[in-house]
């Protein structure tokens, strides 16, 4: 991916995966301190885009990827309960900056979504290597204050490369022996006709029936869904509003939020 070291010209609308800034800021030892970084990693973000438009989304419950395989992000360590301010953390990204989640959905579906589904520019703000590698487009990643600039064919090839080799960190099993450096391999120089031979890797590995179906299961966790057919395929009937963009320039109760 390239790395993007301009500055937006102005006035794009930055699409905030906001669930790793709760993360962040909720470790710190008082909830002054907590909400003060939490309003400046914002602000920061926002002047680095050089914009005053924003939607920021958050993850709340299972998402539908937990039906698909009940094992999602199992293998990831828990505490036995988060801390206290974690929720009024979350409150406070609703509340004072206006920030909303969809049931069933995590924030890097709605950013995706909402990127291919706006006539605005937009800029996706997330520290996910999922996010900033699949979706096309300029992107500025929070966690290392740099943007880069996603193209399609490499979106293609990152979201093929993830059906291949899984994604360890949200226990979603690839082919057995496939990690980096295979796929990166097998996909080279490769432009077209991905589905195809991803599948034919599955089945070669795992046989007709057991790799149809595994191969079936990689997908529908790894991809970001981004048009209203992926949202029906795997939701039903569920209604997406429309693109509610918020200005800091004036307060969230003047704003529609959804």
């Amino acid at each position: 991916m390239e790395n993007i070291e301009r500055i937006p010209k102005g006035n794009d609308v930055c699409l905030i995966d906001a669930d790793s800034l709760v993360y962040f800021e909720m470790g710190k030892s008082t909830f002054e301190e907590a909400i003060y970084g939490l309003d400046e990693r914002i602000s920061f973000m926002l002047a680095a885009c050089n914009t005053s438009y924003y939607a920021g989304f958050l993850t709340k419950g299972r998402c539908f990827r937990y039906i698909v395989d009940p094992n999602y992000k199992a293998n990831r360590k828990k505490s036995k309960s988060r801390p206290v301010i974690f929720a009024s953390l979350f409150e406070h990204l609703k509340q004072r900056w206006g920030f909303t989640y969809m049931p069933e959905l995590e924030a890097d579906d709605l950013v995706s979504y909402y990127s291919h589904n706006t006539e605005r520019k937009t800029i996706i703000c997330s520290p996910d290597k999922d996010v900033l590698y699949q979706c096309v487009g300029m992107h500025y990643n929070y966690r290392t204050a740099k943007f880069i600039h996603t193209s399609p064919e490499e979106a293609l090839r990152f979201l093929w490369k993830q059906v291949l080799m899984g994604d360890s960190t949200d226990g979603i099993p690839g082919l057995k022996g496939v990690g980096d450096k295979t796929s990166d391999n097998w996909l080279q120089g490769r432009t077209k006709d991905f589905e195809s031979f991803v599948l034919k890797k599955y089945v070669e590995q795992l046989g007709m029936a057991e790799g149809i179906f595994r191969f079936n299961q990689a997908f529908r966790m790894v991809y970001l869904l981004t048009t209203k057919a992926d949202i029906e395929r795997e939701l039903g009937t569920l209604e997406v509003p429309e693109l509610a963009i918020l200005n800091t320039n004036s307060t969230v109760e003047e704003e529609q939020i959804w």
